[in-house]
């Protein structure tokens, strides 16, 4: 027990915090994201957005070398997740045990096929919440997911330093 204990005490340092200006300017590119998709949506009367999209942002602005921020990583992960949140809601019906089945579902079915991203862990609770038919996978997810990565591609490479893809 004692053991188990240490091992959720942590390493014993933690990072120190980002400066100021490039944390600032991490959020700017968010914000443009989030308002390119929801501006788009209103536009265009389509939902292009979704909760999960937020953390997706952070990933794409904040740690845009990680590779749950990667392209692939954002839009099939989002799409993985949300396929797999409608097929067990259509399978099995809703409810709180297929809910849950699904989310673990697609946590597997990221890792397997390559494609993780945590916020993608939310999308089949957003499915089952929402209970929309496949069409959802165009819209929001498809197009949102697309929109972000398209926003991340420009703004992170207009920064000093900056790289964005790491990978495809």
């Amino acid at each position: 027990m004692l053991k188990l204990i240490r091992k959720m005490s942590g390493a014993g340092t933690r990072p120190a915090p980002a400066e100021a200006l490039p944390a600032l300017i991490c959020g700017i590119g968010a914000a443009i994201a989030i308002a390119a998709t929801a501006g788009l949506s209103e536009l265009f009367s389509a939902e292009l957005m979704m909760a999960p999209f937020g953390a997706s942002c952070f990933l794409a602005f904040a740690v845009p070398e990680s590779p749950l921020a990667q392209p692939r990583n954002i839009v099939l992960g989002h799409l993985v997740a949300s396929g797999v949140g409608l097929a067990i809601l259509t399978l099995l019906g809703p409810g709180w045990p297929t809910m849950a089945l699904a989310v673990g579902l697609a946590v597997a079915a990221m890792q397997w096929t390559g494609t993780g991203h945590a916020p993608a862990g939310a999308d089949p609770i957003v499915v089952f919440l929402l209970r929309p038919d496949f069409g959802f996978l165009v819209t929001p997810v498809l197009a949102g997911a697309l929109l972000i990565v398209a926003v991340a591609l420009i703004f992170n490479n207009l920064r000093p330093g900056k790289r964005y893809p790491v990978y495809w």
